[in-house]
């Protein structure tokens, strides 16, 4: 399975802008630009989409750790907090912070913490932060 998403770029770093695009359609030429990336301005950002799709896949890997261990959550609430930070070499993300809320009728806290875990660890969007990159580069003729 493969799903993709695009990115369109004009213009300089800090005066050009950019639309995100997802094949789902989720995302239809949402704008992001540096201002919305490094100054609050309007926009998506990369750093907020990683954060999305990390909380959204931890959440859904929580679910079945929780399920194979006898538990069904009602509700599995997970923020993603992604810190960008300036380095000597130039920005980096430096981590990614996991907060969260479950609620779970009779749960043996022991066992959620173990979920919760492993969900950490086995979350493809967890996976593909550590993972190979690998790429193909052409110029327009």
């Amino acid at each position: 399975m493969k799903r993709k998403a695009s990115a369109l770029w004009t213009g300089g770093l800090k005066d050009g802008r950019g639309t995100i695009s997802t094949e789902s359609g989720v995302l239809s030429e949402t704008q992001y630009s540096f201002s919305a990336r490094f100054e609050n301005g309007v926009g998506t950002n990369p750093e907020e989409l990683i954060g999305a799709a990390h909380a959204g896949c931890f959440s859904m890997a929580l679910s079945g750790q929780l399920g194979a261990a006898g538990m069904t959550a009602e509700r599995i609430r997970t923020t993603a907090t992604v810190s960008l930070e300036k380095q000597e070499a130039g920005f980096a993300i430096t981590g990614i912070h996991l907060d969260v809320t479950a609620k779970i009728p009779g749960a043996d806290a022991a066992k959620f913490q173990a979920a919760a875990a492993a969900a950490k660890e086995g979350c493809p969007v967890s996976k593909a932060l550590k993972g190979p990159i690998t790429m193909e580069a052409k110029l327009e003729g």
